[in-house]
């Protein structure tokens, strides 16, 4: 049974690995394009590019590598938790970049730079929080009739618990 864990395991890392290479080479010609050919500043291809790039990614890490039918009843949760993580995987990555760029390192190498820090970060955001495979979500309070009746609309609930 280990032996088909750590297999399952190897298998996901690998490919972990394929699809960021293609999250990385789909932003990578992105930002090239809008760089040298479109004439973007520098916040404007890195943004756009990014955007491209967590587009490739998602579709691949949700449906390819961290495939688990038991989150299609979690979408939404799945949905935002990567958002969150990618937004602030983009304030690091854009961090990361400008600084490297201030320090005399062409943005392109930067980009290499920054994409070695995130291969590992990420997995294990992905792997434990964004695409675990068991979902935990938080009880949903029960709905008594007293909680019912003193619920407010528009204002706070009538309804005090006894202390």
């Amino acid at each position: 049974m280990a032996k088909k864990k750590q297999k399952n395991e190897i298998t996901r890392i690998v490919e972990y690995m394929i699809s960021g290479g293609a999250y990385f080479w789909s932003g990578y010609a992105v930002f090239g394009f809008l760089d040298k050919i479109v004439g973007a500043s520098f916040f404007w291809a890195k943004s756009v590019s990014t955007l491209a790039g967590w587009t490739v990614n998602y579709l691949l890490q949700r449906y390819w590598v961290f495939k688990n039918p038991k989150l299609a009843k979690h979408q939404t949760e799945v949905t935002g938790r990567y958002i969150f993580i990618t937004l602030v995987d983009f304030v690091l990555d854009f961090l990361i970049v400008y600084y490297l760029k201030q320090a005399g390192i062409t943005p392109y190498i930067g980009q290499f730079v920054s994409a070695g820090f995130f291969t590992v970060w990420n997995y294990f955001w992905y792997r434990f929080w964004v695409f675990p495979d068991k979902f935990k979500t938080l009880p949903k309070k029960r709905q008594t009739l007293p909680r019912v009746i003193a619920h407010r609309a528009h204002g706070h609930s009538a309804y005090r618990r006894p202390v």
